[in-house]
């Protein structure tokens, strides 16, 4: 896999298949491969070439641990998009990645064709800026949780009731949870990143066409804070999809895979 130069920092990258490009934009902590498992077979089959990146604060691309901004990794996708020679693309991005996608389609609408935010929101609430600071505050304690607590928890915040009473389907995530590696410092700077100002009134002036998924048991994003984000976008699609958390598009895939496929390839994809 390339890594390249881009926006003053190294950028790793996969690109799979041919046909029109769909850049897909990664959530806090998700590294490019976690697209490879679902998503990227489904553009691919359906004529995309696709383009999946780690963000910064996920090695190998640079970790940046001094910190950085939104508008820093909505730098990233342009420059990657402008270095490759693709523009304009599909962007599609989930959590922070939706909160990179949205703000890259306010600022450089000569960059992107149409946009799928994933789990997106478009302001900070009460209890999600608790999360932040908690999560954050947490990290510089250096309290380390021990391995399987910690799956735990990303489980009850991630997943829909529907697989935590899956008992098979929820032993099989926890010892993928497990696995995980604690929060290096770039990952840390990304958490600053999910303190979003309230960004609904700049995106009433997004003109590129955008399609919101939001999952009805999404705790992290819930879709009451989806649903103001296709609210603020003029003409944007809204898709709820159900029985999923969080992680929809890895609890229902092909729902989610649908839903893609059809909006980018539907008469919004000229």
């Amino acid at each position: 896999m390339p890594v390249v130069p881009v926006n003053g920092i190294r950028l790793n990258y996969q690109d799979t298949g041919d046909g029109e490009p769909v850049v897909m934009i990664q959530g806090t902590g998700g590294g490019h491969t976690v697209w490879q498992l679902h998503q990227v077979p489904a553009l691919t089959a359906a004529g995309f070439r696709v383009i999946t990146f780690d963000n910064r604060g996920i090695p190998p691309t640079s970790e940046c641990p001094e910190g950085f901004t939104l508008q820093d990794l909505v730098g990233d996708v342009a420059g990657l998009i402008e270095r490759l020679g693709l523009g304009p693309v599909r962007v599609v991005g989930t959590s922070m990645g939706a909160f990179v996608a949205q703000e890259l389609a306010l600022a450089r609408p000569d960059l992107v064709r149409q946009a799928v935010l994933m789990a997106t929101r478009g302001r900070t609430d009460t209890l999600r800026a608790a999360l932040t600071r908690a999560e954050t505050e947490l990290h510089d304690s250096g309290t380390v949780l021990p391995p399987r607590y910690a799956a735990v928890l990303r489980a009850l915040k991630s997943l829909s009731p529907r697989t935590l009473d899956d008992d098979a389907a929820l032993a099989d995530w926890l010892d993928l949870f497990e696995l995980a590696p604690p929060a290096g410092p770039g990952q840390r700077a990304q958490m600053e990143v999910s303190r979003l100002d309230d960004r609904l009134a700049a995106y009433r002036g997004i003109r590129v066409p955008c399609q919101v998924i939001a999952f009805a048991d999404d705790l992290i994003t819930p879709p009451h804070l989806g649903r103001e984000v296709a609210d603020a976008i003029p003409g944007a699609a809204f898709e709820l999809i159900e029985g999923c958390g969080h992680y929809g598009y890895l609890e229902d895939p092909a729902a989610v895979n649908k839903a893609l496929v059809q909006f980018l390839t539907g008469p919004t994809a000229g």
